[in-house]
């Protein structure tokens, strides 16, 4: 069991030698890396924390100032591999047989995750990386425990895409004495390993948590490094990005600039920018938000961007890829498997009818219902009319949902739920119907610092109607009240120390201000 402080930053053994535990040479030509980019990556982590901390106190996020990226007319090229993405397929790297059973589900595309759906711990870093290259080459396997035999992966068009770890991650016990960047060891390591004549189309990564258009020249440039010590053309590894981070939103056409080069599209991470929208309005008792079930996928401050991304992508020849549905289909439970594929089939189409050009998905189910709702091979062609280019992208969610006591219960029991599973190494766990990840799980933690700090401006109410004061103290009742239905009712009572640490953990993250995604 990893305790929360080991939990939050990726350390090697201390057996680890990168000298002989790395592939041969990876180690010499990553430490020319490090020195180069890791001091940038932690400057600019310095100033994420400057702006998080103007919009929580003075200067909350907002457009920049007209430039050559937003004037002039500049067009990416998207290569023919590349044009039907109508779902992206996605799950952690650590875990081959998913990652295999991905990539034969027929989606137009995979992104093998090393970040939030996988636990940032040394083995499931190592296994996932393994994995990744395997599968890039074809050859990775998983032995099928229900039907016997070995199931491979079947050649298809399907594009294969590896997100790695975002720059907010430090990778702690390869350069001795120093953290190196997270973001770099992983696109390092991997390009180094892949061989590139197994390749069917050129490597692409998927790049995360990105929060300015400053970052897009960081992972410029590493990307065109990384390509050049391997030998290929500067700018042969390509990329899509991930747009999780509030500020982010208000740079996107800068940082799709910077990027150009590289870059084929843009995706709406919606948990994941749900959970920033919370962090850079805490301070604000009017963004106190609902329970996280009850707002539609429509809310205002979801559907300005989703209408946003495609409007900017698309002026500049990019892809723009929708979210993840979070409730998910189920074999077992017919009531559930139908509202599941119906949220989906709803949340999709509302998708391409703003011009997205795909979605994530998690569930070979889904596939089929997802890529339906889409026109093939996508609507690149195709503007928005009448957006407002620069929109407000914090609308105050009045009207929506439900701030009830049934809800924070919910939350604080999921939490622990999450925690106790991250103990195990896993990062991803489905919890009544819904795949909760980092994402999910920050989104939960920040909701009730919202509730305990605007306790007195934004009731919440019981099933009478009545007003619960979420005090500190109450927080903690809470939780002592979810860890007993766990113990009682989900069959934890087998693991009880186990639940009492991820509890203790989940409130501690509220308590202390842990909110940034570790």
């Amino acid at each position: 069991m990893m305790p929360l402080e080991v939990q939050a930053r990726n350390t090697a053994p201390a057996s680890f030698d990168p000298r002989v535990d790395l592939p041969e040479g990876f180690f010499t030509a990553f430490l020319d890396l490090h020195r180069e980019f890791t001091p940038r990556q932690q400057a600019l982590v310095a100033a994420r924390a400057r702006v998080l901390q103007a919009s929580l106190t003075s200067q909350r996020p907002d457009h920049l100032a007209p430039s050559v990226a937003t004037t002039s007319d500049w067009r990416v090229t998207l290569p023919e591999w590349i044009l039907d993405q109508r779902n992206q397929m996605t799950g952690p790297a650590d875990d081959a047989e998913l990652v295999v059973k991905m990539l034969n589900s027929g989606a137009p595309g995979v992104m093998i995750d090393l970040e939030d759906s996988m636990a940032n711990q040394w083995p499931n870093l190592k296994q996932g990386c393994d994995n990744a290259v395997a599968a890039l080459h074809g050859t990775l396997t998983y032995q099928d425990a229900k039907r016997g035999g070995v199931v491979s992966i079947t050649p298809s068009p399907t594009v294969l895409m590896t997100r790695v770890r975002g720059l907010h991650l430090g990778q702690d016990g390869v350069v001795s004495g120093e953290a190196t960047s997270a973001s770099l060891f992983d696109l390092a390591l991997l390009v180094h390993r892949v061989d590139v004549s197994k390749l069917r189309h050129p490597l692409v990564i998927y790049l995360p948590k990105s929060e300015s258009a400053e970052e897009a020249l960081w992972w410029r440039d590493a990307l065109q490094r990384v390509a050049t010590q391997k030998g290929l053309e500067p700018t042969a590894i390509k990329c899509m990005a991930l747009v999780e981070a509030h500020p982010l939103a208000y740079q996107l056409e800068e940082f799709a600039y910077n990027l150009r080069d590289h870059l084929l599209g843009l995706n709406l991470g919606r948990w994941d920018y749900m959970a920033s929208l919370i962090h850079f309005n805490l301070a604000d008792p009017a963004w106190v938000l609902p329970d996280r079930n009850t707002i539609p996928h429509d809310v205002p401050f979801f559907q300005r961007l989703r209408e946003l991304i495609p409007e900017i992508c698309h002026k500049h020849g990019l892809l723009a890829i929708g979210g993840m549905t979070a409730l998910y289909p189920s074999r077992v439970d017919a009531e559930l498997n139908a509202r599941a594929l119906a949220v989906l089939e709803q949340d999709k189409r509302n998708e391409a009818a703003a011009l997205m050009d795909g979605a994530w998905t998690g569930h070979p189910d889904q596939n089929a219902i997802a890529v339906a709702q889409f026109p093939a091979p996508n609507q690149v062609l195709r503007r928005p009319k009448d957006i407002d280019r620069y929109p407000d992208l914090r609308p105050v969610p009045a009207r929506v949902g439900a701030r009830t006591l049934a809800g924070s219960r919910a939350a604080a029991r999921v939490t622990i739920l999450y925690r106790a599973g991250v103990l195990q190494g896993k990062g991803a766990r489905l919890i009544d119907g819904y795949m909760e990840d980092l994402a999910t799980d920050r989104i939960y933690r920040l909701m009730l610092t919202q509730r305990v700090r605007h306790s007195e401006r934004a009731p919440i109410v019981d099933e009478s109607g009545r007003g619960v004061p979420h005090t500190p103290a109450f927080l903690s009742q809470l939780f002592d009240e979810a860890l007993e239905h766990i113990l009682e009712k989900d069959g934890g009572a087998s693991d009880r120390e186990l639940y009492a640490v991820a509890r203790r953990e989940a409130e501690l993250m509220i308590t202390n201000g842990w909110h940034d995604p570790v």
